[in-house]
This record gives structure tokens, C-alpha cells and sequence, in this order.
């Protein structure tokens, strides 16, 4: 009897630690949404506005929808470059957005996916740093990264000059 019983609770352990070991290798949602663990994201538009005016750094917002193959193939190109990662992480208040959103700053030419905007200090969308498309300024594509590298420079020089003339 007391065997069986010990078997009992051998089994029952195993079961358990089998049971934990499955939950334990979920991955943990972050805000990062598989943009760049490393990167230090904001959670809201507004915490983003306020982190941005004390620190001075630009925030650059991604627009994106997680069922979106656009959306979904940038996000691959934009996690695996180094040099977007290490800017993203060092020179800029970084904020993803996975849901659509009614705020007409977040979208001053339209509602479409993905887009990603630089706002600077003023809490200005800067018109004037964006991507190659007329009809959809602020979209990227996975094979815009040089164009994308470029404006994050600009937008790190505008802001430096911006602190400079003040």
C-alpha cells in the first residue's frame, strides 16, 4: 500500500513540474511586440510625449497591425538590423502601436499600416522626415531600411541642431 502510494505522489509530482515546464517556456509579452527586446518602449502616445520633452530625444512611433503581412514583414527586417536597434535603443523614445487609433495626430495623412512617424520635442510629426511613398508618407517597407537609417539620422541631427539654437 505504501508503495502504491508512493508511486502516486511520484507520478503526481512529475505531472506538475512537466505542467510548469510547458508554461515556463511561453515567451513573456513585452511592449516591444517583437520590434527589439532590447529597446526600451513607452507604453502610451502620452508617456512617449512626456519621456520625449524631458530626455530631448525625438520619439518615433510605429503604426502597425499584428495580422498585417506589411506590418508583420517590417517588423522582421526593423528586430534584425543592428544599426536600427542600436539607434532605436540609445537616441530615441521609441512607442508601437498593434491597434488602430482614431487620434488624427497619429495619422495626419491617413489611416493605413504599417507607418511610423518622428515626433520631436515641440510635439511636431516632423512632414518633413518620412518614406518614398506620395500617397502614404510615413509607410516603410521591410526594403526601406537604408531610407528609414537616413531619417532616423536626420531626425537625431534636427533635434541637435534644434538644442543648439536655443
Amino acid at each position: 500500500m505504501n508503495s502504491k502510494i508512493l508511486l502516486f505522489l511520484v507520478l503526481f509530482v512529475a505531472c506538475l513540474d512537466t505542467s510548469f515546464q510547458r508554461k515556463s517556456k511561453k515567451p513573456l509579452q513585452t511592449l516591444s511586440r517583437g520590434w527589439g527586446d532590447e529597446i526600451t518602449w513607452v507604453q502610451t502616445y502620452e508617456e512617449g510625449l512626456s519621456k520625449m520633452k524631458v530626455s530631448q530625444k525625438p520619439l518615433m512611433v510605429i503604426q502597425h497591425l499584428k495580422d498585417c503581412p506589411h506590418s508583420q514583414a517590417l517588423k522582421k527586417a526593423f528586430a534584425a538590423n543592428e544599426e536600427i536597434q542600436k539607434m532605436a535603443q540609445e537616441d530615441f523614445i521609441m512607442l508601437n502601436l498593434v491597434h488602430e487609433t482614431t487620434d488624427k495626430n497619429l495619422a495626419p495623412d491617413g489611416f493605413y499600416v504599417p507607418r511610423i512617424m518622428f515626433v520631436d520635442p515641440s510635439m511636431s510629426v516632423r512632414a518633413d522626415i518620412h518614406g518614398k511613398h506620395r500617397n502614404r508618407l510615413y509607410t516603410y517597407k521591410a526594403d526601406d531600411l537604408d531610407l528609414l537609417i537616413e531619417n532616423m539620422v536626420k531626425a537625431k541631427k534636427l533635434l541637435a541642431k534644434k538644442r543648439s539654437e536655443l
